[in-house]
């Protein structure tokens, strides 16, 4: 009974190892916490390898737009549904993951700013010597906040962007900026940066983070169960611990 047992598993085992396939990733950064974490579960669980490029918003654009190819993309859900449109990405295999706010910060000491009324905010944002934002999504907004504050003339000389895929926390620690605006959960526990809170509502932009599987794609079964693994009610509670809700 036991050499037939044994048989089995070792059967299941190599039909696994069979089976097992690489999957290569192209992501932008707002999910990489819960990813990082949740990707080798995946990994345990199915048999399958994740090879995984981590990079910003507009670098991710630009590697596909060039042709780099990879099985899975994972960016906010407009771009995704831009790569359907042009023919990048599979028509229905769109996943959303998770959905993410933005947030303030400063550099870890300094005073923090009141952003409890936005007259109160403007005030703070013109007295602050130099801020931060994002090559990413985030940014966009933070650019339009400005304006509908009718400060961006005026604060544009003090703006600081990172390099595409390099989060705003790092230039925020490094005293480069004295306050800085991304992603919620890419800002609230950065070392040497104090989190302030989420922007006032009036300009708050909810996005979500999706993934697609990208056209001729040999491993569309294996990013079909990664993508399932990481977006499921499994994953709900890892993505709430890294500040993010899930989608």
């Amino acid at each position: 009974m036991k050499s037939v047992l044994f048989i089995a598993v070792t059967i299941a085992v190599l039909c696994n190892w069979a089976n097992a396939a690489e999957v290569t990733v192209v992501s932008t950064r707002a999910t990489e916490e819960i990813y990082r974490e949740l990707v080798p579960q995946f990994e345990k669980a199915s048999g399958h390898k994740v090879t995984t490029t981590f990079t910003g918003t507009l670098d991710l654009q630009k590697r596909i737009a060039a042709g780099e190819f990879y099985d899975v993309v994972i960016v906010i859900d407009t771009a995704i549904d831009d790569f359907i449109k042009s023919g990048k990405v599979v028509p229905g295999s769109r996943v959303d993951i998770a959905k993410s706010a933005i947030g303030v910060g400063v550099r870890a000491g300094l005073p923090k700013p009141n952003i409890e009324s936005v007259k109160a905010f403007k005030s703070a944002l013109l007295a602050a010597r130099s801020i931060g934002y994002s090559t990413g999504p985030s940014g966009n907004v933070v650019l339009e906040m400005f304006r509908m504050m009718g400060i961006a003339e005026a604060v544009l000389p003090k703006l600081k962007q990172p390099p595409s895929g390099t989060l705003v926390g790092s230039i925020i620690a490094g005293g480069e900026v004295d306050i800085g605006f991304q992603q919620i959960n890419e800002l609230s526990h950065f070392a040497g940066v104090d989190y302030v809170g989420p922007l006032p509502a009036e300009f708050q932009d909810i996005t979500r983070r999706s993934a697609g599987i990208m056209v001729g794609s040999q491993k569309a079964d294996a990013a079909k169960q990664l993508l399932k693994f990481i977006s499921g009610p499994d994953a709900a509670s890892v993505i709430r611990r890294h500040g993010l809700d899930p989608a």
